[in-house]
C-alpha cells in the first residue's frame, strides 16, 4: 500500500495534539501514513504559551481541566503526581510545567511508529510556502531549508500571531532597543534594569504575567499600565462551585445577543442568592458557547464583538487568585499605576520612549518610560496577517479570512473554504484560526476536542475505499 502523508504546519499545542491523536486512532485497519510535524522552535509541543522558563507564569485554568485527552480527565493531574512537580496552589500550576507535560507526550509519538502504522517525523524548520497542486487533491509544503514535502493533507496549526504595532505611524520605535514587542521572547524582561521605568500597553493576562515576571526579578522602578478600558481580568473563585446548565431550556436557538445576556444576568442573580459565585454561572455555559455563537446571525455576531466582547474576555478568561492578589498589592503600593487611554504614538525620547495617550473627550498626554512592552492580544484578522504561508494561500484563493476578522472560513470539519466557497480536499486548520465557527477556540478544553475530531476525520479519509461525502 502506498503511504499517505499528512503535514502539520505548527508544532505548538494544537499541532502536537493532532499528531498525538492521529497516533491514537484505532488500529483495526492499519494506516499507511507519515505525519510530518513542521515546527521551527527548539522543541515541539509546548508552543509559545508554555515555553517561558519562569515558574511565576501560571496557567489560568485549573489542572484538573487540562488533560491532553478528553476521555482521561485525570491524565495531567496524575502526571503531576508521578513527576513530583512543584505544588500547584489553588490547583493553578506553572506554564513551564505544563510545557514539560506536552513535550513528553509528543516526544513519545516522535520516538517510534504507532501501532496503527502512523509514523511521525519532526522537521525543525519553518514552512515558507504551501502549493496546492492542480488536481486540488494534494499539496507541496516547502521548508526554509529547501525541503519539499508532498502531502495528501496539510493542516495549518499556526496558533496566535503577534499583535499589530500599537501605534501605526512613525514606526521607528519598533527597532528601538527598549521597545519590547514580544514579551514572550526568551529573556525579554532580563534587559530591564531593576530601577528603570516601564510602561505596559494592555491589562490582560499577558500584562499580569509581565508584572509577575518583573516582580520576581526584584524590579523596583515605576510601572505604568495603559489600557483603553482599564479593566483587569476577573479572578477565579478560590473554591470551585457548580451551577446547573440552562442552555437547553432557556438559551438554545436565541438569535439576539440582548436576549442571551438577559437570561445570563437573571441566572447570575439567582446564583448569588444561593451563595454561588457568578463564575460558576459563566463556567456552566462553556460546553455550549459554540452553539450560542452559531445561533446568532452575522449582524448579531458583529454587535457582540462591538459591545460585549471586551467585557466577555475579562469575565471568561480569568486570573488565578494568587496572581490577582499580587497585582493588587503592586497597585496598592504605588509601584504600578493604571492610566486609561489609547496609545496614539510612540517616539524615541532622550531617556527611552515617549508614548502619546488619548482618552475620550480629554486632551492627549505624553508618558515617558525607559522600556515599553506591548501586552495586547494576538492578531486574529487573517486579512492582515503577513506570514508567508498565509499570504500565499490567501493570494491563490485557497484561504479566505472571515469578514469579522476572527480567523479563517472553514467547514464544520476545519477544511478551508476556497474563494469559490468550496471545501478544500487537502487544506485543514485547527486552533485560534477556527474562531469564526465557534468563537471560543483558544483554550485547552476546546482545542483538544478539535484535535480529536480532526484526527478522526483525517483517519476516515485515510482508510482505503472510503467514500468522502
Amino acid at each position: 500500500m502506498q503511504r499517505k502523508s499528512i503535514t502539520i504546519v505548527g508544532g505548538g499545542f494544537s499541532g502536537s495534539m493532532l499528531a498525538l491523536q492521529l497516533a491514537r486512532l484505532s488500529n483495526q485497519e492499519l494506516f499507511a501514513c507519515d505525519v510530518h510535524l513542521v515546527e521551527p522552535r527548539p522543541v515541539p509541543g509546548p508552543g509559545l504559551a508554555y515555553t517561558a522558563h519562569r515558574p511565576e507564569y501560571l496557567l489560568n485554568v485549573r489542572s484538573e481541566y487540562l488533560s491532553a485527552f478528553p476521555e482521561q480527565p485525570d491524565h495531567f493531574v496524575n502526571w503531576l503526581r508521578v513527576t513530583q512537580s512543584e505544588p500547584c496552589h489553588f490547583s493553578f500550576c506553572s506554564r513551564q510545567n505544563y510545557g514539560r507535560y506536552l513535550q513528553q507526550l509528543i516526544s513519545q509519538v516522535l520516538e517510534w511508529p504507532s501501532s496503527n502504522g502512523i509514523r511521525c517525523q519532526w522537521h525543525n524548520q519553518a514552512a515558507k510556502e504551501i502549493r496546492v497542486l492542480p488536481d486540488g487533491r494534494s499539496a507541496v509544503v516547502k521548508l526554509s531549508n529547501g525541503t519539499e514535502i508532498h502531502s495528501d493533507y496539510v493542516v495549518l496549526a499556526l496558533g496566535n500571531f503577534p499583535p499589530l504595532p500599537p501605534a501605526r505611524h512613525d514606526l521607528r520605535y519598533l527597532n528601538h532597543p527598549t521597545y519590547h514587542g514580544n514579551p514572550w521572547a526568551r529573556g525579554a524582561l532580563r534587559s530591564i534594569g531593576l530601577d528603570e521605568t516601564v510602561l505596559l500597553i494592555g491589562t490582560g493576562l499577558t500584562a499580569i504575567d509581565v508584572l509577575l515576571g518583573l516582580r520576581a526579578d526584584g524590579h523596583r522602578g515605576q510601572i505604568t499600565v495603559v489600557s483603553g478600558h482599564g479593566r483587569w481580568p476577573a479572578t477565579h473563585a478560590e473554591q470551585e462551585a457548580s451551577y446547573p446548565s440552562f442552555y437547553a431550556t432557556e438559551l438554545a436557538g436565541l438569535s439576539r445577543v440582548a436576549d442571551v445576556l438577559r437570561v445570563i444576568r437573571r441566572h447570575v442573580q439567582r446564583a448569588q442568592q444561593q451563595g454561588i459565585s457568578w463564575q460558576a454561572v459563566i463556567d456552566s455555559l462553556r460546553p455550549d458557547l459554540g452553539r450560542i455563537w452559531a445561533a446568532w446571525p452575522r449582524p448579531e455576531q458583529a454587535r457582540f464583538l462591538r459591545h460585549v466582547a471586551g467585557i466577555w474576555s475579562v469575565v471568561r478568561h480569568r486570573s488565578p487568585p494568587q496572581n490577582a492578589a499580587a497585582v493588587q498589592e503592586m497597585l496598592d503600593s504605588g509601584l504600578v499605576r493604571l492610566e486609561r487611554g489609547r496609545v496614539q504614538a510612540i517616539e524615541p525620547a532622550a531617556d527611552g520612549l515617549a508614548v502619546t495617550v488619548r482618552k475620550a473627550q480629554q486632551p492627549t498626554r505624553q508618558l515617558v518610560a525607559q522600556h515599553v512592552i506591548t501586552c495586547t492580544g494576538p492578531l486574529l484578522d487573517y486579512r492582515r496577517v503577513q506570514d508567508a504561508v498565509v499570504a500565499g494561500l490567501r493570494t491563490e484563493g485557497h484561504l479566505v479570512p472571515d469578514e469579522l476578522g476572527l480567523g479563517i472560513q472553514t467547514d464544520a470539519h476545519g477544511a478551508l473554504l476556497t474563494a469559490q466557497g468550496d471545501a478544500s480536499a487537502v487544506l485543514f486548520t485547527l486552533g485560534p484560526s477556527r474562531r469564526p465557527v465557534s468563537f471560543e477556540s483558544t483554550a485547552v478544553p476546546e482545542l483538544r476536542k478539535q484535535a480529536v475530531a480532526l484526527a478522526q476525520e483525517l483517519g476516515r479519509r485515510l482508510l482505503p475505499n472510503t467514500e468522502i461525502r
